[in-house]
């Protein structure tokens, strides 16, 4: 078993299909991180797996990634905001990396397997939001030495969290 002060074979960072053996560990880190990402119960977490256009996970389910793309059916208002504007897109709805995996490069591997997606379904922009209120300084570090740039915000009610819109054409 590897700590998080291991770093991973090139192996380990290739993301994989979500397994069915791994939802509860997911679904964990996904409610550890539930002020940026949203809590959700076990139905709701596969729900929205099955609807994805894209889920992956890192080899130890340490990480994953769920993105839709503009004909996915969810109502998220950061969703709505996009498909209200572009014609076609891959939205990363979520990615997370448990704190003892950063910085070995899940996250950019996870969002290489999204780029690599959409360029094979010839879907030339890849959208996300960013917190601003409460900020994300660490994610919008990370999306902007990606390629991503703003390109609107919006207020959330009744959360009243503050959100920049984002995208990377590819």
């Amino acid at each position: 078993m590897k700590t998080g002060s291991q770093r991973p074979g090139i192996g380990e960072r290739q993301p994989e299909a979500v397994r069915a053996a791994d939802l509860a560990t997911l679904l964990a880190l996904n409610n550890d991180h539930a002020a940026e990402l949203s809590l959700l119960d076990a139905a709701s977490f596969e729900r929205l797996l099955g609807n994805a256009f894209l889920a992956r996970q890192s080899t130890g389910a340490d990480a994953f990634v769920v993105a839709f793309d503009e004909t996915g059916d969810y109502d998220s208002p950061n969703f709505l905001w996009f498909k209200k504007r572009y014609e076609r897109f891959l939205y990363i709805d979520r990615v997370v990396v448990a704190p003892a995996a950063r910085g070995r490069g899940l996250a950019r591997a996870l969002y290489d397997s999204v780029f690599a997606a959409a360029d094979s379904a010839g879907i030339g922009r890849v959208v996300c939001e960013i917190n601003i209120d409460p900020p994300n300084p660490a994610s919008l570090r990370f999306h902007e030495t990606l390629g991503f740039r703003q390109v609107g915000g919006a207020t959330l009610y009744p959360s009243g969290k503050t959100v920049g819109y984002h995208e990377r054409t590819l």
